[in-house]
């Protein structure tokens, strides 16, 4: 349109060139019948603008609303699947180790196991319960504390419970921020659960310790004891944990080792 627009005043300019200056009258007339259509132009062009800039602006909202929605709900099947499949994932391999149990002191783990599940349930269902508070409540709701490093000792002794015998060691690491500390603690819960899952009751270790600027969590287990049947979960859990480390902008190294 200010192309247009140009092209009107260029074409003014030249009708003097053209026909001459002997009529004033007739070649003001042409200035002003060119000054009007370049106005009736450039009006037209901002209108149009106007317009087309309120369209790109309501799809970019719209666009924004749709990413949003979408971070979100990826962020509530993470939680969901930590919560959910720690809670299952305990329940289950304490049923699968007390069914191998025989004898008087397999009575006695029994009781013990059974307790243990009673208890992850209940724990399982109260969360979950909260968390749909959450999501249907339309106002803020109070929300537990986020994990940090100083709860990685209750971590560790869940999954004692369950039956790992673990090691936990935290070397000098200095100021650690809430996000990389809470990150941590779903990092090696995950762990966990999935030694638990993949080789039972075995023995595993936490390191937790600084290289430069990055935190480094080094979780490793014995293998697989003899005789356990894996017990996969939603296959969802390492996803997770990635994706929670690169927000971060770390990275996840895992698999089998020569050390177990």
């Amino acid at each position: 349109m200010w192309l247009i627009a140009l092209a009107i005043l260029a074409a003014t300019c030249l009708v003097p060139l053209t026909f001459g200056v002997e009529r004033p009258g007739a070649v003001w007339l042409a200035i002003s019948l060119s000054l009007f259509f370049v106005g009736a132009v450039i009006a037209w062009a901002l209108v149009q603008s106007r317009a087309q800039r309120r369209v790109f602006e309501d799809e970019l909202a719209g666009w924004a609303a749709e990413q949003a929605t979408q971070a979100e709900r990826i962020r509530i099947a993470r939680d969901l699947h930590d919560l959910v499949s720690h809670g299952l994932g305990l329940i289950t391999v304490r049923a699968a180790v007390a069914r191998t149990m025989t004898g008087p002191s397999g009575l006695a783990e029994q009781e013990a196991a059974l307790a243990d599940i009673e208890h992850a349930s209940r724990q399982t269902t109260t969360e979950l319960r909260r968390m749909l508070h959450v999501l249907r409540s339309t106002e803020a709701a109070q929300l537990r504390p986020a994990d940090s490093l100083e709860d990685l000792p209750e971590i560790v002794a869940a999954a004692q419970r369950a039956g790992l015998t673990v090691s936990l060691e935290i070397a000098e690491i200095g100021e650690v921020t809430a996000g990389a500390q809470l990150t941590a603690c779903a990092v090696i819960r995950e762990a966990l659960n999935n030694t638990l899952r993949h080789a039972g009751p075995t023995r595993a270790s936490v390191e937790i310790r600084r290289s430069a600027d990055m935190l480094v969590i080094a979780v490793q287990d014995q293998g697989r004891v003899p005789g356990w049947e894996p017990q996969p979960g939603a296959r969802h859990g390492l996803e997770g944990v990635r994706e929670r480390v690169a927000a971060l902008d770390g990275t996840v190294m895992s698999g089998a080792t020569s050390e177990g």
